[in-house]
């Protein structure tokens, strides 16, 4: 997929796909744009922030 430098995406989904998202969405008083772009911006916060583990001690893994 190529990577231009407009503010479009354009991806390509099953149109059933596509038509459940818009009606489910509508019935929650959005919109497909506004709904991408709020996942994008949480999806990039949590990929900005260091991952805090409490309870593990030094060299073990903390339980999700």
């Amino acid at each position: 997929m190529s990577i231009g430098t407009s503010g479009r995406i354009v991806i390509e989904v099953d149109p059933e796909l596509k038509q459940e998202l818009h009606t489910t969405l509508r019935s929650e008083g959005t919109n497909l744009k506004s709904w991408f772009l709020e996942q994008a911006d949480l999806f990039l916060a949590e990929k900005g922030q260091l991952r805090l583990t409490l309870g593990a001690g030094a060299g073990e893994e903390a339980e999700e």
